[in-house]
């Protein structure tokens, strides 16, 4: 495991209990011993549940499961474990989901179609699932509704640092939480999700409202977020919602359009963002995190490939790490971006000073002015089109030697 990433957030909030999820962890062996690999989360009866998942064309075999289950829109358990994505397995892949999940479901007493499962680390390699015959059952009778960390903890691989995030909302007149842990540090642009992500709350919402909620929340958060901009196999986001707060006088919700879940909404889009961009943090080798901002472009949608033209270059990312306010390198990934740009109208600035306008340099621009912000640890690239009115964010980070050397040796 890597040190600490020097991005990691300087404090970690208190994630308090949620009614109705119990968590529990443990070391499977599944690829290290003596390391904490396995998380069990057993949901009261009633739960509802929402996923998306990545768009590869060669997913890992538990997102093929959850798919299938997501039609019922009801769970009581989900199994993750690290260090083996159970993706590019075949026959074999798929028998260890079908093992893990009735394992799962006799530990919980609900049915294999209410158990979700996620699985992160090597793609090729055969998950055995009969590690988890006994090991899920002593789990289901130590869950607890405190252990956060530990679960953020369980799910990492070249995390440097578990990812949690937490919303306290008013629903109705009830008080309802949101509790969110993540997973991914590379392989990380998602096209959806993020690598690994969960998100419960006591909110009862059913499930076709939660799906909307989801589905709307990733796109300027998780689906804002590249590393290297490869997309995993294995992208997992899931929501569950326990409904427990119901007891509480929190109303029923059954559609995302319900004005009273206004201020939900925004909290737990709050919860994805914090979230998402603890992942840019946590990038391989990370020492930069990266803001690019794209206005003026024709439309939202144009402002968001071409900031991820810029946000995907190894040539930007390197000068960056460099501390290099390299802004011809931000030229290029603009224009191969394939987007509505014109060179003459282009501004580009770095942390505020603007190094480029008018298809030049800016007249003022000051080496020694931009060299100093360059030195900070989070930059902000904004690059002013002049087109229309399009805008669009998306986060990033530097890539420096470590992220080589990470995964140069990750299968070693």
């Amino acid at each position: 495991m890597s040190s600490i990433s020097p991005l990691a957030p300087t404090s970690i909030p208190d994630m308090p209990v949620i009614a109705g999820v119990r968590l529990a962890t443990a070391a499977a062996g599944i690829r290290y011993q003596g390391r904490t690999d396995v998380l069990l989360a057993l949901l009261d009866k009633g739960t509802s549940v929402a996923g998306v998942f990545t768009k590869s064309k060669c997913p890992s075999a538990p997102v093929d499961w959850c798919r299938a289950k997501l039609k019922r829109g009801e769970a009581r358990a989900l199994v993750v474990n690290s260090g083996n994505a159970n993706a590019f397995t075949g026959k074999t892949g798929r028998q260890a989901t079908a093992l893990t999940a009735a394992i799962a479901a006799k530990a919980a007493g609900c049915s294999a179609n209410e158990v979700f499962l996620a699985s992160t680390g090597v793609i090729g390699e055969p998950l055995d699932a009969t590690k988890f015959n006994g090991l899920l059952g002593t789990l289901a009778e130590q869950a607890a509704p405190t252990d956060w960390m530990s679960a953020a903890r369980a799910i990492m691989t070249t995390d440097t640092f578990p990812k949690v995030a937490t919303a306290t909302v008013k629903l109705g007149k009830a008080k309802v939480t949101i509790n969110g842990m993540a997973k991914g540090s590379g392989m990380i642009m998602p096209d959806m999700a993020t690598m690994l992500a969960f998100v419960f709350t006591d909110a009862p919402i059913s499930a076709g409202a939660l799906q909307s909620l989801l589905k709307g929340g990733v796109e300027d958060t998780f689906n804002a977020v590249t590393v290297d901009g490869d997309t995993s196999t294995s992208d997992t986001l899931l929501a569950f919602a326990t409904g427990t707060a119901a007891a509480n006088g929190a109303p029923k919700i059954s559609r995302a359009g319900d004005p009273r879940l206004k201020a939900f909404t925004k909290a737990f889009h709050a919860v994805l963002a914090d979230l998402a961009e603890q992942v840019a943090r946590d990038g391989e080798g990370a020492r930069k995190l990266v803001e690019i901002i794209v206005e003026g472009a024709v439309s939202k949608a144009s402002a968001r490939r071409i900031a991820m033209s810029v946000a995907n270059s190894p040539l930007v990312k390197t000068a960056i790490a460099g501390e290099d306010a390299n802004w011809g390198r931000v030229v290029m990934a603009v224009g191969k971006a394939g987007e509505p740009a014109n060179r003459d109208k282009l501004a580009i600035s770095f942390n505020g000073i603007r190094v480029a306008k008018s298809g030049a340099r800016d007249p003022s621009y000051n080496e020694e002015e931009a060299s100093s912000a360059m030195k900070d640890p989070k930059i902000q690239i904004r690059i002013a089109l002049g087109l229309g009115k399009g805008r669009d964010r998306v986060l990033t980070c530097d890539l420096t030697k470590e992220y080589i050397a990470i995964n140069g040796d990750y299968r070693s």
